[in-house]
């Protein structure tokens, strides 16, 4: 919820670096843990541009965190698109909630 983007780009939007920040300094402070980057999207659009997007976005993270220190090796990007939506996809609501990247720590 808190990684935001430019509409329909992988461009990170400058209220995301507070976030990005804070995960980046947690990796740095944890040698051993590693993350995974998810990227998602709603259903608008072709399912192959919805794939495409969502990959960049994970990967635009990714940079992120790899410009801040964090060895990329660590850090596992992907995008599945319109794949796993938390939200129904025929409200703007749900849409909204769809559109995101989930960020999950490991130490394995």
């Amino acid at each position: 919820q808190n990684i935001f983007f430019a509409t329909g780009s992988a461009k990170l939007l400058a209220k995301s670096f507070n976030s990005l920040k804070d995960v980046a300094q947690v990796m740095k402070d944890n040698p051993s843990y590693k993350v995974d980057v998810d990227g998602h999207t709603d259903n608008t659009g072709s399912d192959e541009l919805n794939k495409k997007l969502s990959d960049s976005r994970a990967k635009s993270v990714k940079e992120y965190l790899v410009g801040k220190g964090v060895d990329e090796s660590r850090i596992v990007a992907t995008g599945y698109g319109e794949e796993k939506p938390i939200a129904d996809n025929k409200t703007a609501a749900g849409r909204s909630k769809n559109r995101r990247v989930e960020m999950k720590l490991r130490n394995y």
